[in-house]
């Protein structure tokens, strides 16, 4: 990884689409601060597309398309794209598995809840679940003292076991049934509502996080940043973010925003 200050000023100049993890890329300690979210606006004003996408429940994304500065979200790690026409008032909602489908994995879900909850001692529904649509969210350090590494990985393997996927963010452990992942979905989305083929987007496309569930979209993008507190996830991270921020967590997407911004005044954008 090389620090954000080597990217290239004509390509940070490039910018057109920021694809962005939530928790702990923009958020600091859970918090989304005035400066992250003001740097959002900023890109946005300036023509820069932002897209959240994270492994946050449908009951927030449909909060964050509506009241965020963003084109469009992808929530719970690629289950669905949302998207807001504000000029219709019309939110435009896509699933990669139809609801019968959703159904029949969130009893199969439900089963390994009960598992983690007997066999994980500390572990604990996130705080979110009630809001979510297509998978099961542990909580090991937002709501709860945090686990030793040990206990996050027999979470993982639970779901593992139990033929589910399982991706550990800096928060939760996210279990799914279906083949899907953040990058997917965001295929999915560039296509159906962006009308671009995403390698052709590739030159103009950033994308930044910072955890393991990043990682799909961190191999995929060339212009991938990581937010300073990803050193703490990368011995679980193989393939690595090309450029990291000086700070962590939302201070760290200020520093993207301000790095992109800048480029493109000196370009004329």
């Amino acid at each position: 990884m090389q620090p954000l200050a080597a990217l290239p000023t004509s390509v940070a100049a490039s910018v057109r689409t920021v694809l962005t993890d939530i928790d702990d890329t923009i958020t600091t300690d859970g918090r989304l601060t005035a400066a992250a979210y003001a740097a959002m606006e900023r890109l946005e004003l300036s023509g820069i597309r932002v897209i959240p996408i994270t492994g946050r429940p449908a009951g927030w994304c449909d909060h964050i398309v509506r009241m965020w500065p963003v084109r469009a979200v992808v929530g719970e790690n690629g289950a669905f794209y949302y998207a807001y026409d504000r000029s219709a008032h019309r939110m435009k909602t896509y699933y990669w598995d139809d609801a019968p489908t959703r159904a029949a994995n969130r009893a199969r879900l439900d089963a390994i809840r009960d598992r983690v909850l007997r066999d994980v001692p500390g572990a604990a529904l996130a705080s979110d679940q009630a809001y979510r649509a297509a998978d099961l969210a542990i909580d090991f350090c937002e709501d709860v003292p945090a686990l030793p590494q040990a206990q996050v990985d027999r979470i993982v393997r639970i779901f593992e076991e139990a033929g589910a996927q399982a991706k550990v963010s800096s928060i939760h452990v996210n279990g799914w049934y279906g083949d899907y992942d953040k990058l997917s979905m965001t295929r999915r989305l560039f296509e159906r509502e962006l009308g671009q083929d995403i390698v052709q987007a590739l030159p103009t496309t950033l994308f930044i996080g910072d955890s393991p569930n990043d990682e799909p979209m961190f191999g995929f993008f060339p212009l991938s940043v990581g937010v300073a507190n990803i050193q703490s996830q990368l011995h679980r991270i193989k393939q690595k973010p090309a450029f990291v921020t000086p700070s962590r967590g939302g201070a760290g997407f200020v520093e993207m925003a301000d790095r992109l911004l800048a480029a493109r005044r000196g370009h004329g954008g």
